[in-house]
């Protein structure tokens, strides 16, 4: 367990996974505001608690409750700052607040604690992107696209990007590979970008 210590006796333990498996079990029934509830409990006991951290953050961001969200995430990160999905998630949050610079170095982060975790690398794609650093968002979508081939989404964004950068070949090359595996994807691209994938480079 994230916080209860060994020191803090059987007793102590039995009470923090009663209080987690009650927390899953109204989350898996829906119940939100309950588990809220619970988690509010968890870490008034166990402050640094890292699932109540995380557990509350994901409630606070599915109620519109953003800045409580951060607040959670930023104590996690303080508190846990090995772990990269924690970072991820900071990450997520800080872009949906409009904080691409510190987004960006926790995403940049969470790929150093794990250079596999792909979400991360999408998500700097994403906030390179925002910030017209395109160079370094095609590395960081590329990256993305090698963990996880058969998504879309990197590739999606790495066609956007592409042409954003006025490399329309490559946009062409990217598109003919999703119509490989995701055809609407291909046609949505052809749509918004006015390339077809049977045009010859010029």
């Amino acid at each position: 367990m994230n916080q209860c210590r060994g020191d803090e006796g059987p007793v102590s333990q039995i009470e923090y996974l009663w209080r987690k498996y009650k927390a899953m079990a109204w989350l898996a029934m829906g119940g939100s505001a309950p588990a809220l509830r619970i988690f509010d409990d968890m870490l008034a006991r166990w402050p640094t608690d890292a699932h109540a951290l995380a557990s509350r953050a994901h409630l606070y961001s599915g109620t519109q409750r953003s800045q409580e969200a951060l607040a959670d995430l930023t104590l996690l990160v303080q508190e846990h700052p090995q772990h990269a999905a924690y970072w991820f998630n900071f990450g997520f949050a800080l872009e949906a607040a409009g904080r691409l610079d510190e987004a960006l170095n926790a995403f940049v982060r969470a790929t150093e604690l794990d250079p596999r975790l792909d979400r991360a690398w999408y998500g700097q794609g994403l906030v390179l992107i925002r910030q017209r650093r395109l160079d370094e968002a095609i590395v960081a979508l590329k990256r993305n696209t090698e963990l996880q081939p058969m998504s879309p989404y990197g590739w999606y964004q790495l066609a956007r990007a592409h042409v954003d950068r006025q490399d329309r070949d490559e946009a062409l090359r990217i598109i003919r590979h999703l119509k490989g595996f995701e055809p609407k994807v291909a046609a949505q691209l052809e749509r918004e970008t006015g390339l077809q994938v049977d045009a010859q480079p010029s």
